[in-house]
């Protein structure tokens, strides 16, 4: 990416046919720390992986409760995700006030497409510099969704963003055909696999811009994030001790099914 004489703002058209603000926009969630999300028939798990500014702060907060029922994780520009996140949480307040129900996580995600398309359209605005991976449950099943500065949404069985994503997304190209039938401890020890591969290929720092500093060896319970969202089971985070025995788990190499949290039910799982 460099400068040109057609990147001056967002209605400038290059001859090539191309608005070089959204290919920086979408660069910028390239440069965000990776963040993983795959879902089942029931269940959908995020799984993010949190930076700290510098060893004296704390770590950046990747994964967001929108409603009980829908969550993101996010890779880009921080402030930007807690604009869109407020956003996406006063229409979710506003349907349940005027129909009694919950959003259907397909028309949110297309409400925050639509608002990001604006932003790619309207001289004296920049697009967000924010993509999300928003998991949800409704009455139509369970959803995984990608969302874009460009205003583009997708419906993925399983996606990666951010950081050296690549590697993730090899990962869970080879095994999303296992995904459908399994339980919660197993789609949380796939997606925590999926982070891994990502963070094995990190060697050099990232853009400060972003609020990047330079990876951290290793997953912990200090630098990632899990969520999870399904059947009868209203979203929620897994971070520090919550989290420590899938951790030990995946260093031990043991897979999840001998896990101590009961796989025939989810909502016994200490969140």
């Amino acid at each position: 990416m460099f400068r040109n004489h057609y990147d001056g703002d967002i209605s400038t058209w290059s001859p090539q046919g191309r608005i070089f603000q959204i290919e920086y926009s979408m660069e910028a969630v390239k440069q965000g720390s990776a963040s993983v999300g795959l879902k089942s028939d029931k269940f959908v798990v995020l799984a993010g992986l949190k930076r700290s500014s510098s060893e004296l702060g704390s770590y950046q907060k990747k994964v967001f409760r929108i409603d009980d029922h829908l969550g993101i994780a996010i890779s880009g520009l921080t402030a930007d995700a807690r604009v869109l996140s407020k956003y996406m949480r006063t229409e979710c307040l506003n349907h349940k006030f005027v129909f009694e129900q919950p959003i259907q996580v397909s028309r949110l995600v297309s409400s925050v497409a639509d608002k990001s398309q604006v932003h790619t359209q309207r001289y004296g605005r920049r697009p967000y510099g924010v993509g999300f991976l928003v998991a949800g449950y409704d009455q139509t099943g369970a959803h995984l969704y990608e969302t874009s500065p460009s205003g583009n949404f997708y419906d993925y069985k399983a996606m990666a963003l951010g950081a050296r994503s690549q590697s993730a997304k090899t990962y869970l190209e080879k095994h999303f055909v296992e995904f459908a039938h399994l339980d919660v401890p197993q789609l949380v020890h796939h997606a925590l696999l999926a982070l891994r591969e990502a963070l094995a290929s990190a060697s050099t720092p990232s853009s400060s811009a972003t609020g990047n500093a330079q990876q951290p060896e290793g997953l912990t319970a200090r630098n990632v994030s899990v969520a999870v969202v399904g059947l009868d089971y209203p979203f929620r985070i897994l971070e520090g001790d919550q989290l420590q025995p899938f951790l030990d788990k995946l260093e031990s190499g043991s897979g999840a099914a001998d896990t101590v949290v009961s796989a025939d039910a989810p909502a016994q799982m200490q969140l």
